[in-house]
């Protein structure tokens, strides 16, 4: 499954920490940002099973950035 949040997070280097959080408390996760999108795009998936949105974004309000899930774009790999 991926989970596709808009947030506020505009700097390479606080997404860099942000991943590396989210790496370490969600260890089957895999995040990354898109931040030359216009919506501060970020994308995690999960292999084996689903992605807690609100637990997601709580982790992101520990270092004070929101995140808002993008309608229709949680997608499902088979």
């Amino acid at each position: 499954m991926v989970e596709v949040f808009k947030t506020d997070v505009t700097n390479r280097s606080h997404a860099d920490q942000v991943i590396d959080g989210i790496h370490k408390r969600f260890a089957d996760y895999k995040a990354n940002f898109d931040l030359d999108d216009c919506d501060n795009i970020l994308r995690v998936e999960c292999s084996i099973g689903s992605i807690d949105s609100s637990v997601l974004k709580s982790f992101l309000q520990e270092f004070g950035y929101t995140a808002e899930v993008l309608p229709g774009d949680d997608i499902s790999h088979n």
